[in-house]
């Protein structure tokens, strides 16, 4: 298999994403970092974070190849991705749309996002963070699901997803090494056109990327539907790999 061209790592928070400090830099052609995360190298290219996340956290100054990403910019990516109903609201699934249509990677990695939180003590490697994906959010019903919708629009545009933790993980992508991304089988593609017709015709779209204004108009059983049908589609298309 040749050698991805863009092999992109998306770094989070969690306790032990400060793993990715030591790490070479040679696997990644671009590291983008949520929130916080962007402390835990200081060679991270893009930073990406919410309107919500504090003018304090963020670095006071930035290398000429760093940039910052802000809702201004990745709200529409993500809604030419469906929108956040759809594709989920969190920053891990908003960086994975961003980076898929800005960097086009064959390899999307991530750490440091697997949404699992201890419930007492550190919650994040920087000390106690709110755990977006905790919340009673509409598009948070299925982390799994929405994890399966990511990489098979991955997989559509011919890129490998994957994260590099072990263990437990919300995210269904395969758990890979380092040194394992460019041997990962790309999970079929020809089921997503159903669901997305399905996604169409319930037209849960919202412009501005502020869903919850407008909660109330979506049936949580219509989203909890196409959520089993995303996981379905994924674990089907990816149970004969060996990854």
């Amino acid at each position: 298999m040749t050698e991805p061209t863009n092999r992109v790592l998306i770094l989070g928070s969690a306790l032990g994403a400060l793993a990715a400090r030591d790490w070479a830099r040679d696997p990644f052609t671009h590291i983008v970092a949520i929130n916080n995360a962007w402390r835990i190298r200081p060679d991270w290219d893009v930073l990406i974070h919410p309107e919500d996340f504090p003018e304090k956290n963020l670095p006071t100054e930035l290398a000429t190849h760093q940039r910052i990403v802000t809702a201004q910019i990745y709200v529409p990516v993500q809604n030419s991705f469906g929108g956040f109903v759809y594709a989920g609201g969190t920053m891990a699934f908003t960086a994975g749309y961003w980076a898929l249509a800005a960097l086009q990677p064959t390899v999307l990695a991530f750490f440091g996002c697997d949404m699992i939180y201890p419930k007492t003590g550190k919650t994040h490697f920087y000390g106690t963070g709110q755990a977006d994906p905790l919340r009673a959010d509409i598009t948070l019903r299925s982390l799994e699901a929405k994890s399966a919708r990511l990489a098979l629009f991955g997989a559509a545009q011919r890129c490998r997803v994957a994260r590099l933790s072990k263990g437990e993980s919300r995210l269904l992508f395969p758990s890979v090494g380092v040194n394992d991304l460019a041997n990962l089988d790309l999970p079929e593609t020809g089921a997503m056109k159903d669901i997305l017709l399905m996604e169409d015709e319930l037209g849960y779209h919202v412009p501005s990327g502020r869903y919850w204004e407008g909660a109330d108009r979506f049936d949580p059983s219509k989203i909890d539907d196409l959520d089993r049908r995303w996981f379905q589609v994924y674990c089907a298309s990816t149970a004969g790999n060996s990854t």
